[in-house]
């Protein structure tokens, strides 16, 4: 399991890395989501790894 939080706003981003923070279903800073560890999931993540803080639990 990985807890994904927010930490950075996406605003002045692109619209692909825009678009990738809702498909984590992350709105606001400092919102929190746990996820399944998946290869699919690992790319989002890289692709957002600037705006988010990644944990395992």
């Amino acid at each position: 399991m990985v807890k994904v939080t927010l930490v950075k706003s996406p605003i002045g981003e692109v619209e692909a890395v825009k678009a990738t923070v809702a498909a984590l279903g992350l709105k606001k800073i400092r919102s929190e989501k746990t996820f399944e560890d998946t290869p699919a999931l690992q790319g989002k993540l890289k692709k957002v790894a600037h705006l988010v803080k990644v944990e395992t639990v």
